[in-house]
């Protein structure tokens, strides 16, 4: 992975050398519309849609799509979640069509949090041709937006190699966006709104990316309750003083260091099935690239520029040998390299074409009524068994009297 991130970043380097898609050469300066030459396409804006286990986030993608949809501005949907059935919406790109869970599961000997974790690592060995499709599809028609639904066990995507690969590799060429999808109904109790909270505080302060909290399911519960109490200190002590649980005093000492956090977080209240709320959060996602074109893209480039002058200076042999190492800085700011794969692991991937649809994998059916049929042998066969063994030892019985 480590490798493949490097590869990544030293072609979108290249490019740019190449291609002239610095602000400067462009002439256009950050307020240009273009993202490299004169006349070229904008850049997508990338949505990484996060949330705990059903907070509703395929449903809030579903929506986005739909309301994207009827505005005339198709969006590009990837979906990064290897153990769902069915997703309700288009997917451009589906990871299910490159890794095949289940034989990942059986392989390797994994439950299902383990399966989705390398399902993504090796999804992420094949992220190069994620964004070689987004640019062929920005080229070929207008996309103002990419949409990646990731699976439902947050902690696999948040904390996991694959997830930083992805994330940082996006951030290093198209704006991007994390979305957190909080859920209004379960998080009405202020020891829960507290947990939801530290949680969005530690992907946004991991990924350093611009950051909207999106509060859904407004048409069962309002999200005014969680607005004002991060708006106001006071009221959110008083809601904390009913509490009597031990880690209620947890979160009266935490929710102070969090009030930094509350004022410069953007946020924006949904509902992924009736609609509303969706043009508040276009608009909150039009403040967040801003955001990201003012303060993290300069950043980067900032930070890339000094890389490369650094590997300048200690000469072509160091450079070679780094293999690129230098182009990773910026936003990529993670590193692992304690990341082992093992050798075979790419006979577990593979891209599926029209040429191999008789070879599509498929899932084993339970047959009901073959079970049934299975059950009543057998007991038949014990009821013919012990009949047996009862008119044996009747017999025996009989000649010994």
């Amino acid at each position: 992975l480590i490798h493949f991130y490097k590869r990544i970043l030293i072609t979108m380097a290249e490019s740019k050398d190449t291609g002239g898609g610095s602000s400067e050469s462009g002439g256009g300066g950050r307020g240009s519309s273009t993202g490299g030459p004169l006349g070229s396409p904008a850049p997508p804006t990338c949505l990484v849609i996060l949330g705990m286990a059903g907070s509703g986030k395929t449903t809030f993608v579903q929506r986005l799509t739909a309301e994207l949809y009827h505005k005339s501005k198709q969006p590009y949907v990837v979906n990064l979640d290897p153990a769902c059935r069915e997703v309700p919406y288009p997917a451009n790109i589906d990871i299910r069509d490159t890794v095949n869970y289940k034989e990942v599961m059986k392989q390797y000997e994994l439950g299902p949090n383990g399966g989705i974790v390398t399902s993504l690592n090796l999804f992420a060995t094949k992220f190069d041709q994620v964004l070689e499709l987004i640019d062929k599809r920005v080229k070929e028609k207008s996309t103002e937006y990419v949409i990646f639904d990731t699976p439902g066990q947050i902690e696999v995507f948040t904390w996991s190699a694959s997830g930083n690969i992805i994330t940082e590799a996006l951030a290093a060429k198209y704006p991007t966006i994390i979305i957190y999808v909080m859920d209004t109904v379960r998080s009405t109790k202020p020891v829960t709104f507290m947990s939801n909270m530290l949680y969005a505080c530690s992907i946004l302060y991991k990924c350093k990316l611009p950051f909207i909290v999106t509060m859904n399911k407004i048409d069962i519960v309002s999200n005014n309750y969680a607005v004002e109490w991060m708006k106001d200190f006071e009221t959110f002590q008083d809601a904390l003083a009913g509490e009597t649980s031990y880690v209620s005093n947890l979160a009266q000492s935490m929710s102070l260091a969090l009030d930094d956090f509350y004022s410069t977080l953007n946020c924006a209240g949904v509902s992924a099935v009736t609609g509303q709320g969706l043009d508040e959060f276009l608009a909150a996602v039009d403040k967040a690239r801003m955001q990201y074109d003012e303060e993290y893209r300069p950043e980067y480039e900032r930070l890339l520029k000094e890389k490369e002058r650094a590997g300048g200076g200690a000469g072509q042999g160091e450079a070679s040998k780094d293999g690129g190492a230098g182009a990773s800085g910026g936003l990529c700011h993670t590193k692992r390299r304690e990341v082992e794969l093992p050798e075979n692991i790419a006979d577990d991937v593979y891209l599926r074409h029209p040429g191999d649809e008789e070879e599509e994998y498929v899932e084993e059916q339970y047959d009901e009524e073959k079970e049934e049929e299975s059950r009543e042998a057998d007991s038949f066969n014990r009821y013919i068994t012990n009949r047996e063994n009862k008119l044996i030892n009747q017999m025996i019985n009989s000649k010994k009297s």
